[in-house]
């Protein structure tokens, strides 16, 4: 098992360390080191936030791409790991490119690529979810989407990897599949909002919010980013994704061979607070 690593000295494992490797998506001699011999070959790396569209395509399709044609030089197959945000590629840059690295590899490895789309993903040591359990821990009320129709799946962050590793194996089929978690239909925003509420000991009172003040705020905080000069996640392409009202994956999206039962929400953010707590992430 190897690994390729930007920062060799920041990186850590829970379970068996790999054979580590030193370098990044552009370096094609170490993505040439890194697929010597392997049957199967699992792509995770990407951006969530960048500076500018350019940005995200130079990783999330340029990067894709550049990995697809590697192992197309030897017999191996390759398990991209997307978003559910590529199925609606007009929301966002992120999106965008997203569905851009799933057709550059299909075009190259064919039957021989594996797509999983995963839905938002929660867990410890995830930095983006913080915000949520910071926001229901410390104030008395808590703006959401106003939109009681929509749906998001969510998935807990070891419930993909237990996807990931089910299809190296028995799990394995070509084609684009979707990750739908313990609940694939989704859930409501206000049942979201209400556990990440209970997670954290608290029982704040909801306040749904029109969808112009979310757009509003994206704008505020992209802005902002530009002037720091560094990239916000909340931008306008993240209000786009945020109140688009379907998240949800259908029967027919998830994998062939679907992993046993996931971590019911509840359970999910209940550990994942737990971890934020001792990390010292959150009081």
């Amino acid at each position: 098992m190897r690994a390729l690593v930007r920062r060799p000295a920041d990186a850590s494992w829970t379970g068996p360390r790999p054979e580590v490797m030193a370098g990044d998506l552009d370096d094609r001699g170490a993505l040439e080191r890194l697929v010597i011999g392997a049957q199967v070959v699992i792509h995770g790396a990407g951006l969530i936030k960048a500076r500018d569209r350019a940005a995200f395509f130079a990783a999330n399709a340029k990067g894709a791409e550049q990995l697809a044609s590697v192992v197309a030089e030897g017999d191996g197959r390759m398990i991209l790991v997307s978003s559910l945000a590529a199925r609606s590629p007009e929301l966002s840059d992120y999106a965008a490119s997203k569905r851009a690295g799933e057709e550059a590899a299909r075009t190259i490895l064919g039957r021989r690529l594996m797509v999983m789309r995963p839905p938002a993903i929660y867990g410890p040591g995830d930095r983006e979810t913080l915000g949520l359990f910071k926001l229901a821990a410390a104030s008395p009320v808590v703006p959401m989407p106003d939109d009681p129709a929509a749906r998001l799946a969510l998935t807990y962050v070891d419930d993909v990897a237990a996807d990931l590793v089910g299809a190296v194996g028995a799990g394995w089929a070509p084609g684009v599949f979707a990750l739908g978690g313990a609940r694939p239909e989704g859930y409501g925003w206000r049942e979201i909002f209400t556990e990440a509420a209970a997670a954290v000991g608290r029982a704040p009172a909801l306040a749904p919010i029109s969808p112009w003040v979310i757009r509003a705020a994206a704008g505020v905080s992209e802005t902002a980013g530009r002037l720091r000069g560094s990239p916000a996640i909340f931008n306008r392409g993240k209000a786009r994704e945020l109140l688009h009202r379907d998240w949800s994956v259908t029967g027919g999206e998830l994998p062939p061979e679907p992993r046993g039962p996931c971590l019911d929400l509840p359970t999910g953010f209940a550990r994942t607070v737990a971890w934020y707590r001792s990390a010292g992430w959150l009081a």
